[in-house]
């Protein structure tokens, strides 16, 4: 029988694990940050006795990941408000979950699944929650920037948009590599490239990968920096 997560939230918290920087997505709890969450080795041992079933995952990665993740999050997330996953079985939105579960009980947030998609959102609606949070990594945004630019179209980006009507959009993953996430979640199908200028611009950033350093970020950066001065 699966047990409840306030059972093993109540159980990590007598332990004194700090569940803020935990992500506890049974029989998987992934550690975001070792040293704040006081997941020691000693109380995996006794939360493993508890729950036999269950599994702590230490990945340095996943711990990066949630890093960087957190510049963003802490200054889109509002405490208590109500924020929308798309329910799509996809790489993206998995992580988003993931990163996203600690912030339950960090800011009292909500998280919900739909199959709700930014194209379907009306402006002039009510919906039940406050915030979309959108599954677009640093490699989707620096390779629509590319691809604006070999079409000679406006560079646009498209993290710009921040809100639609009276729903806030916000990007957890927006300062993560999608090489990130594949090597964290080892899915069984790669992440497929898309067609035409988009497939360009991807086989484009892994050339310029292999002779700029951290390439994405700062194409990003300079992008950013373009799109709030000229605009």
């Amino acid at each position: 029988m699966m047990p409840e997560k306030k059972e093993i939230l109540v159980f990590l918290k007598r332990i004194g694990v700090d569940t803020r920087f935990v992500s506890v997505v049974y029989p998987r709890l992934y550690i975001n940050n070792l040293r704040f969450s006081r997941f020691s080795r000693k109380k995996e041992e006794l939360f493993l006795k508890n729950y036999p079933s269950g599994k702590v995952i230490r990945s340095s990665l996943f711990q990066k990941i949630c890093a960087r993740s957190s510049r963003i999050l802490g200054e889109s997330l509002r405490p208590q408000e109500k924020v929308m996953i798309n329910s799509d079985l996809t790489l993206e939105n998995k992580a988003l979950y993931i990163i996203l579960e600690p912030y339950t009980r960090k800011y009292g947030i909500q998280i919900i699944k739909s199959d709700l998609k930014l194209q379907d959102i009306n402006e002039y609606s009510d919906y039940d929650f406050n915030s979309l949070a959108l599954p677009l990594t640093l490699d989707g945004e620096v390779e629509g920037v590319l691809a604006r630019i070999f079409t000679g179209e406006k560079i646009e980006l498209q993290s710009s948009e921040t809100k639609r009507g009276k729903v806030r959009l916000i990007y957890p993953l927006l300062n993560i590599p999608q090489m990130w996430l594949e090597d964290w979640l080892n899915p069984e199908n790669s992440a497929l490239s898309g067609d035409g200028e988009e497939e360009i611009s991807h086989e484009f950033l892994l050339f310029l990968e292999g002779v700029v350093p951290q390439v994405r970020e700062n194409i990003l950066k300079s992008s950013q920096f373009l799109t709030k001065n000229i605009s």
